[in-house]
């Protein structure tokens, strides 16, 4: 008998991003938000990371306080970028926060949005732009070594080429076994799937269309099986940016508003390197079925919207249902 199929989830980005463009930086707007989507069904909640690039209230203080008004949901970071804290100090932070969800913790980690601006944090903080694969990679490595560390016979030190450290048994374990699953928030180019496969617990990626997800869901499969992991050991996710309205046209001005105030950048510029659908609801739920046909397990939804908590119950109720009636259908 085969391994049992990965579960079908969907999850919601929190809007701390729309918050900060807004001048707004209130955290009982989020909590009512987080309250809500888990009312709704939403199967988890999500924020970004982000220092002087697009900046925002901090994502691990924000699922903090997000841990404690919610009961089920999973928490995670979409994507936390490492590169921004000390190693130890995050290990010791996501911890943490691992007790307060009670174990819902899941990390989206990466090198940072391949932009000017994140070249700029990274060298306020005095962290090269070069070599941010195997940075990031290193990170985890310490971070897992510092999580398993209290196990009988597991070391509790770590020497790496940018980081050493010793005594990791005395910092604060996580509450889930080995620390809370990592997941690679990148694209589909054959280094960052090997790394995947070999190194993380899922893959987060933004692939512009159904067909080139499959296709890498596909290889990140048989990597898999070679680097000898368990089926099912990668959750294979997709990050979407959604923005719904009555006709396509005015949910496409929305959007481009919306990527303006985020990106400086169009729809046209930014759709080339990430995946949207606007328009009405049943368009929207429309692709994103396309992508749960295509293999994706655990979806994450951006609302392309300043005002993103308008639209929630349309996704939930549209999209949402969407997406788990397309799973029922090809089990």
């Amino acid at each position: 008998m085969g391994a049992a199929r990965q579960p079908l989830r969907v999850g919601v980005l929190l809007p701390t991003r729309e918050q900060a463009v807004l001048g707004e930086y209130g955290v009982s707007p989020l909590l009512d938000f987080a309250r809500r989507a888990e009312e709704l069904g939403f199967d988890s909640l999500w924020t970004g990371d982000s220092l002087t690039a697009r900046p925002r209230l901090d994502p691990l203080v924000v699922l903090s306080a997000v841990g404690a008004v919610t009961r089920r949901v999973l928490l995670g970071t979409a994507a936390l970028t490492p590169a921004l804290r000390h190693p130890l100090v995050a290990a010791s932070m996501a911890s943490s926060l691992d007790h307060v969800s009670s174990g819902r913790l899941v990390l989206g980690v990466g090198s940072g949005f391949p932009a000017p601006e994140t070249e700029e944090a990274l060298a306020a903080l005095g962290v090269p732009v070069t070599d941010g694969a195997d940075r990031l990679d290193e990170i985890t490595e310490l971070w897992r070594t510092a999580w398993s560390s209290t196990r009988p016979g597991a070391p509790n030190s770590f020497a790496g080429r940018r980081w050493q450290a010793h005594g990791l048994d005395r910092l604060v374990c996580p509450a889930a076994p080995d620390g809370p699953p990592l997941w690679l928030a990148a694209d589909d180019t054959a280094p960052v799937l090997e790394r995947a496969a070999r190194r993380y617990d899922g893959w987060l990626p933004f692939l512009t269309s159904a067909e080139a997800y499959a296709c890498a869901r596909r290889r990140l499969e048989d990597l898999c099986r070679r680097a000898g992991r368990r089926e099912g050991a990668v959750t294979p996710a997709l990050y979407l940016t959604v923005t719904v309205g009555a006709d396509e046209r005015g949910a496409r001005v929305e959007l481009d508003d919306y990527l303006e105030h985020c990106y400086g950048r169009t729809l046209e510029q930014m759709s080339a390197v990430q995946a949207y659908a606007w328009g009405p609801s049943e368009h929207c739920a429309q692709r994103l079925a396309d992508y749960v046909r295509a293999g994706a397990r655990h979806i994450v939804l951006r609302i392309g919207s300043l005002r993103p908590e308008t639209h929630l119950r349309e996704i939930a109720d549209v999209l949402m249902s969407k997406a788990r009636q397309t799973d029922q259908e090809s089990a």
